[in-house]
């Protein structure tokens, strides 16, 4: 009987030992917690653009968040987009510096002058010649893939883009679109508003008199500059030969070059005139190096061609506008006032290295 209880005390005792063991076990191989990979969220970018600008659009495609506007700055100048490449060394901020309302100065007869990045969103033709068109993607592919032809697999070996993909898009496979999605999305948040006149626009400034006579006279039939460069945005972003030559070779055809149709030949697309003070030199081919001179190409310059613009033929106006000396320095004048110094010198806009 003694026994038996001695049994059953080992029993018991064993049994109590078998699930301790069986407990310890269990919390000894439990896993450990694989690490969570942090959400994919964006955040929308705000654009603040003013209510008399046109209707401000973004393709569903690509929306514009913060995440992917600091990967397109990024981007923009960074000279890896260029590394290996026939134009290695070079960014976009290269040839589109911040203090020249994202521009350069090139030299006559050294080929198409660089033109401003500003207001971008609002234009489907890009480059003088309208060589591009479509959304700010399409020009963005172009300069990557065409322009740059950069090396995508450069950009994937580099952990600071890896995460910035990420944050931006959800990836880190990313491709030459992708690449080009952001530099667009870096395009789109370019924009110019706080120049004097729209301060007097929005009656938050005044106009000197010769400037307010210059303004008259750019948006009446007296100078007739505002058939392609109507405020806000300072151009119809569409192609005009405005009377520069009178025969076409090279680049001075235009967008002949392009198309191939003779109705095209030194069709220009029209440059936005914001921050124009800071762009010289002038047309196409930096032919003009003053506002000055400008003026006066279309006061008394004026050179004929099958294809000039029916604007520079109104009766009276054929070989110029004739204006007076005070109405030209009015002019110059005027054009000053689009200038945006907030636009050359905005942090937000500058690089990011």
């Amino acid at each position: 009987m003694k026994a038996k209880r001695i049994y059953a005390s080992i029993e018991a005792l064993l049994l109590v030992l078998i699930m301790l063991s069986w407990v310890s076990c269990t919390k000894e191989e439990d896993p450990t917690p694989t690490p969570v990979t942090p959400a994919y969220q964006t955040t929308p970018y705000e654009f603040n653009i003013p209510d008399y600008f046109p209707l401000f659009q973004v393709p569903k495609n690509n929306p514009t968040t913060v995440e992917g506007v600091a990967l397109g700055k990024r981007l923009y100048y960074d000279p890896m987009l260029s590394q290996g490449g026939p134009l290695e060394g070079n960014s976009c901020s290269s040839c589109h510096t911040q203090k020249g309302s994202f521009s350069k100065s090139t030299p006559y007869g050294t080929g198409f002058q660089v033109m401003a990045h500003i207001n971008l969103n609002y234009t489907k033709n890009f480059l003088w010649d309208g060589l591009v068109q479509g959304e700010l993607e399409d020009i963005a592919e172009f300069e990557v893939a065409e322009f740059f032809k950069a090396d995508v697999s450069l950009f994937r070996a580099d952990s600071t883009y890896k995460s910035m993909f990420y944050k931006a898009f959800g990836k880190t496979d990313f491709d030459e679109k992708d690449m080009a999605y952001a530099i667009a999305q870096h395009f789109r948040s370019l924009n110019s508003y706080n120049s004097k006149f729209d301060l007097f626009w929005d009656g938050k400034a005044e106009l000197t008199p010769l400037e307010e006579m210059g303004y008259l006279i750019f948006n009446t039939e007296r100078g007739d500059c505002f058939h392609c460069h109507s405020f806000p945005l300072l151009s119809d972003h569409d192609f005009h030969n405005n009377g520069l030559d009178s025969t076409f070779e090279g680049i001075n055809a235009g967008r002949f070059n392009v198309t191939g149709n003779v109705n095209d030949y030194g069709l220009f697309k029209s440059p936005t005139l914001r921050n124009v003070a800071l762009t010289a030199p002038y047309m196409h081919d930096g032919r003009f190096e003053t506002l000055e001179e400008v003026v006066e190409h279309y006061n008394s310059g004026v050179r004929h061609s099958p294809t000039l613009d029916a604007i520079m033929l109104k009766p009276g106006k054929e070989y110029g506008l004739q204006l007076s000396p005070m109405e030209k320095a009015a002019i110059v004048a005027f054009l000053k006032t689009l200038t945006d110094t907030s636009y050359t010198t905005n942090p937000e806009f500058s690089s990011p290295f």
